[in-house]
């Protein structure tokens, strides 16, 4: 059942009305494997009374036949929902509970504990307000405690409710809570935490959690479920200055054209001067508009649609901003990368990021360090794999509105994404934008690529060959622009091994290099291209995210992507370098094809078997393929 109150049986209405208006509060529960994270929260939703009766029967059912409390009611299971995390004891995923008071709604996730699952936990932490970290009062503070108490802080919670649980284990012991106490306070001091509430506590019994407990007569502060009720959290976001990401354009007719989206800091009010970002125009809010009717105010966390009193360009993705207090613009920045995929972070290799409404491309550099987030120590890195935490310069390909993320996590926050998989893979904090991007500016000259290509009689294209070694990419690529030279047509052969002794000496063969020689190469191949060339580029290019990138970069117009298709065996048994036989044994590791693999085309514009056509052959289709593009006579 619910919360009770006499306004259910007595107004209804009034009651509803007082629900719709009450705050609400996010929160986690984190902390090491087995502290009763969900014991807690199943405890909190069953002292206060929001535990309806099918629930606490279905309850009573799964304590006897997979409960860890004996003849007990085991509340953890009214959150862990996986069968895994019931076989297992422990949480996997984040579960997410709603629920309220008299004084207050809550959303409150709870977060694994496990190492291998922080992603998990910096998900269930990215919105919320406030953290109630567990400590094992027989344990004390771990590993897991520093690790979540670090990353509380890196994701912005100022709010800490540590709960010393488990005390009923430790005799209720005054001198064990303290020295827990003393021990954990002195760790957040060093990462920034300074709001933070002790609370001795049983989560199984249940002391001190609704109503203060006969068993700690020595201590003398509120309970949990007081704290969480009266925490004030709102401030900072209505104090904050104004900012509204555009999530939809709004045009149900020709004459109504709104903005729509989430405040998601300050007040705004109508007569406001406001700025959209990044284009910088300026006008005055004429209406606040929603559902409801018109509002003469809205405030951090309202969903409005706002009308301005000049027709300005906006999309989505832009965002508006009081004009008296500008978010920066920018396309570089360092910022703390949380990385959440399987595979390791490849420097250089483009990503999707997601900023506020708006997604963009991004490249991350290599990162300038990890953090140890048991010592605080920084270590160089040249990548960051599943879980860790780095400082890293990250560049998009495009300015975007931004605040730093101690700022306004909204609009300082964003995520990356794989792009062939669509999978999360890293969160990211922006601390401040880099010089660079205010200081370096594209130069734009009176003589372009459309002037190139009249004089040359041609249009330019990048020719991009892909395949295993030994598969023939270089005999083709010889014989093509032998046969492009015949034609009068100017051409600039880009070969793998050649770039090598260069450009790309610096780089060796670890799939970071890979990606990083293939970004330099599509950036060359763009300029050549912009000279009006036609550039044939010839490199096994082993992953699609690379080859897809160099697309982009060029445009798909003036890029065609030829998969030299050759089964392994074939290019095994030609081997005119000798390479497969030193990856054989072991004397060339990463070998594409051996122990590095190669993602072959899903589409490409040109494929040659070259089991069945001679190079002269695949010369000549490609040569028609440029004919039927357009790009040659």
């Amino acid at each position: 059942m619910t919360h009770s109150t006499d306004l259910i049986a007595g107004d209804i209405e009034q009651y509803l009305e007082r629900h719709a208006n009450k705050s609400m509060l996010r929160f986690i529960t984190c902390g090491s494997v087995d502290d009763g994270k969900s014991t807690l929260i199943g405890r909190l939703l069953y002292e206060s009374k929001l535990v309806f009766e099918d629930q606490l029967t279905a309850l009573e059912a799964d304590s006897r036949k997979v409960g860890t409390q004996g003849e007990g009611l085991d509340f953890a299971l009214l959150v862990d929902g996986l069968a895994a995390e019931r076989e297992q004891g422990i949480t996997i995923d984040v579960a997410y509970r709603y629920f309220s008071t008299e004084q207050r709604k809550f959303v409150v996730a709870d977060t694994p504990g496990h190492e291998q699952y922080t992603r998990n936990m910096v998900t269930g932490a990215s919105t919320a307000d406030l953290a109630v970290i567990l400590v094992d009062a027989r344990k004390g503070v771990l590993t897991q405690t520093r690790r979540h108490s670090y990353l509380v802080s890196l994701l912005g919670i100022r709010h800490v409710v540590l709960a010393v649980n488990k005390l009923d284990l430790a005799d209720y012991s005054e001198e064990v809570f303290e020295r827990i106490v003393g021990e954990y306070d002195a760790f957040a001091k060093e990462i920034g935490l300074t709001d933070v509430v002790a609370i001795p506590m049983s989560a199984y019994v249940g002391d001190n959690l609704t109503e203060s407990s006969a068993n700690t007569p020595w201590y003398v502060g509120p309970t949990l479920m007081g704290h969480l009720e009266t925490v004030e959290i709102d401030d900072d976001l209505l104090a904050s200055p104004f900012r509204m990401p555009v999530q939809w354009v709004n045009r149900p007719d020709l004459d109504f054209r709104g903005f729509s989206g989430q405040i998601v800091s300050g007040v705004l009010r109508p007569g406001d001067r406001v700025r959209a970002l990044p284009s910088g125009r300026e006008s005055s809010v004429a209406r606040i508009v929603t559902r409801d009717g018109d509002l003469s105010e809205a405030a951090a966390g309202r969903s409005v649609t706002v009308t301005l009193t000049d027709e300005i360009d906006i999309s989505r993705g832009d965002v508006l901003a009081v004009a008296d207090a500008l978010p920066g613009v920018a396309d570089r920045f360092e910022a703390h990368l949380v990385w959440m995929g399987e595979d390791e972070m490849r420097p250089e290799r483009p990503y999707l990021c997601q900023i506020g409404t708006m997604t963009v491309q991004a490249r991350i550099a290599e990162p300038k360090h990890k953090i140890d987030v048991n010592t605080l120590e920084k270590a160089a890195a040249n990548t960051l794999a599943l879980n860790e935490i780095g400082v890293c310069d990250i560049s998009f390909d495009r300015p975007v509105p931004y605040d730093a993320y101690t700022a306004n996590r909204d609009t300082g926050g964003f995520i990356l994404i794989d792009r062939l998989t669509n999978s999360t893979v890293g969160a990211g904090m922006i601390a401040h934008a880099l010089r660079r991007a205010d200081n370096v500016h594209w130069q734009v000259a009176d003589v372009d690529v459309r002037s190139r290509e009249q004089l040359m009689g041609h249009r330019p294209q990048v020719l991009w060959l892909t395949g295993l070694s030994g598969s023939g990419k270089s005999t083709i690529a010889n014989e093509l622009e032998r046969r492009l030279h015949a034609l009068g047509v100017h051409t600039y052969l880009l070969d793998g091994d050649n770039i090598r002794h260069g450009l790309n000496r610096d780089l060796g063969f670890t799939d970071a290099d890979r990606v990083e020689n293939i970004r330099r190469v599509a950036e060359v191949a763009r300029l050549m291209a912009d000279a009006g060339l036609i550039v044939i580029a010839s490199f096994i290019s082993p992953f699609r995210a690379e080859r897809e990138a160099a697309r982009e970069l060029v445009g798909a117009e003036q890029f065609c992507e030829v998969h030299v298709d050759t089964p392994i065996a074939v290019a095994e048994g030609r081997d005119p370098k000798g390479l497969y036989r030193k990856a054989r044994r072991g004397e060339l590791p990463h070998f594409t094809g051996i122990d590095s693999p190669y993602e072959p085309p899903f589409s490409p514009e040109v494929r040659i078997d070259t089991t069945s056509v001679s190079p002269e052959q695949a010369a000549d289709r490609i040569v028609d393929v440029l004919r039927a593009r357009g790009v040659i006579a």
